[in-house]
């Protein structure tokens, strides 16, 4: 009798803590729920996690972004600076990793759903659209030598909906493969119907990938902000980037863009550059040998 009591014993406790590890807030920082996963898209590789975030946690990261806000700015191709356009009407600022605990259970979160490094990640950004903003169809990766200095290419992109909107504010994208496969009805707005797009619903978050496996950018990840018609939208923006954002290499990135081994593109379109970055890509003291492969230089 005595190992079945133990056995009924442990059940009962497992079972304690089952809805804990199933909280939006995972029960800690590091946790994630894989059947909260949807996967949207292959082309691009896209997903939406159905409360990522808890409703708490949503309502924290607004109220520490009230007060600083800012209007947005775009990364300017030829300096690398950031610059005003009317390609981006929203406003926005950037919170300090490890701000607060909160912050760092989310940023911890998020690479425990990525499988990617939080020293590759930019500092989450939190962004306001009021009625009628926007952000036009862009790109992510970087189309210029200057933003590659700093961690290379933005691989992925976690987009996390800290409120609801009575309508429009829908992240779009309008390159995706079965875009016209999505039934919507008229509680989507126009700008929706033009791509494959998602409602923002409080806690959920999107995470979808810039690169291809093989580090080759993916014209299909154009995506764009539509505009708000009813309400307002709040939104958390993780950027992650190929190798270290936070501890770049100090070596010159004016060198040739090149591999040193013949076998590079072959282990980068089966996604070495992930697995094995420190010989692929570098780190902060010494590059990689595949450094042109993985697309963290510009050839």
């Amino acid at each position: 009798m005595a190992p079945l009591r133990t056995l009924v014993i442990f059940l009962l406790l497992l079972l304690a803590l089952v809805p804990a590890l199933s909280r939006p807030d995972g029960g800690g920082g590091g946790f994630y729920d894989p059947a909260r996963v949807t996967q949207l898209s292959w082309r691009p590789r896209a997903f939406l996690y159905s409360g990522f975030l808890s409703h708490d946690e949503c309502d924290h990261l607004v109220n520490l972004a009230k007060g600083r806000m800012e209007k947005s700015m775009v990364a300017d191709n030829d300096s690398g600076k950031s610059i005003m356009s009317q390609v981006r009407t929203s406003s926005g600022t950037f919170l300090s990793k490890h701000e607060d605990d909160i912050v760092s259970g989310i940023e911890k979160r998020v690479a425990a759903w990525t499988f990617l490094p939080e020293e590759n990640a930019e500092s989450i950004q939190i962004l306001h659209y009021e009625l009628g903003q926007k952000y036009d169809a862009h790109f992510d990766y970087f189309h210029d030598k200057n933003n590659l200095k700093r961690g290379g290419h933005r691989v992925a992109t976690v987009l996390m909906y800290l409120t609801d909107v009575k309508k429009g504010g829908e992240t779009v994208f309008p390159n995706a493969a079965g875009r016209h496969l999505q039934l919507k009805d008229e509680t989507w707005s126009d700008c929706a119907r033009s791509g494959l797009a998602v409602k923002p619903k409080k806690g959920d978050a999107l995470l979808f990938f810039s690169l291809h496996v093989n580090a080759t950018t993916d014209p299909a990840s154009l995506h764009g902000s539509c505009p708000v018609i009813e309400g307002e939208k709040w939104s958390a923006t993780k950027w992650i980037h190929v190798r270290s954002f936070d501890n770049p290499p100090d070596v010159s990135l004016d060198l040739p863009c090149s591999d040193e081994n013949e076998r590079c593109t072959r282990w980068a379109a089966v996604g070495e550059c992930y697995r094995n970055p420190k010989y692929m890509v570098g780190t902060k003291d010494s590059l990689g040998f595949c450094r042109k492969s993985c697309g963290v230089c510009d050839a």
